[in-house]
């Protein structure tokens, strides 16, 4: 049986290595950050340290017939993970959002159990290629293309949509989904389009916002990038 220390050790190693991955998400402005992960690492932690010393607390004696598993606590905390990770996961049309982040949580899960049954340096390693690879590894994924988000409000007097989306397909833009709001109050009556696309990287957004504005009755434009 391992001291009540050496177990703390490995419950504030786990929680430090998922808070590192949690830092790099918050940083990049993820629903998920800080302090979402560094719990799930502590929490994987202290699955995988009941896993392993529980037994050892019962005072069984000898002789006594007693059968244990202490793999199916990890297991069962690998299966259920997988909820959590699902939540933070989005979809707008064709758009997904947070599957990056919910390999993180997996990742953490992992560091945690790692750290938990006393496999320090194998958890320290994996907590370094996991940065690396949320880090270092976005550089080559799509890098001439820009995923945005555009909201116009359209007049009475403004085209069609399909007239915007025509302009903006003249650049090289790509849609992936679209949403319409019509607003009326009173006498005024206005449109709120919403378009999800892909850009290429050379095209800035006062060039795009250029773009839309060149037709009549554009009363706004926002423009928000996405992942």
């Amino acid at each position: 049986m391992l001291s009540h220390l050496v177990l703390l050790e490995r419950i504030m190693v786990g929680t430090a290595l998922g808070g590192v991955i949690g830092y790099e998400r918050d940083r990049h402005q993820r629903p998920v950050g800080l302090r979402t992960h560094a719990i799930v690492a502590m929490a994987s932690a202290t699955f995988m340290v009941v896993s392993t010393q529980f037994v050892f607390m019962q005072h069984y004696h000898e002789g006594d017939f007693v059968a244990v598993d202490s793999s199916r606590i990890a297991a069962s905390v690998v299966s259920g993970i997988g909820f959590l990770a699902g939540g933070s996961i989005l979809r707008t049309g064709a758009t997904i959002q947070g599957l990056t982040t919910a390999a993180a949580l997996w990742l953490v899960t992992a560091l945690g159990l790692c750290a938990g049954c006393g496999m320090f340096v194998e958890a320290v390693f994996t907590t370094g290629l996991g940065v690396i690879a949320l880090t270092l590894l976005r550089r080559f994924e799509d890098k001439d293309v820009i995923r945005r988000r555009i909201s116009v409000v359209l007049g009475d007097e403004a085209p069609a949509p399909a007239v915007i989306v025509e302009s903006l397909a003249k650049l090289g833009v790509v849609f992936a989904n679209d949403e319409y709001e019509r607003k009326t109050d009173g006498t005024t009556r206005s449109t709120i389009v919403v378009f999800d696309a892909r850009f290429p990287g050379k095209i800035g957004v006062a060039e795009l916002v250029a773009a839309i504005e060149q037709n009549a009755g554009i009363r706004s434009v926002r423009v928000q990038t996405i992942s």
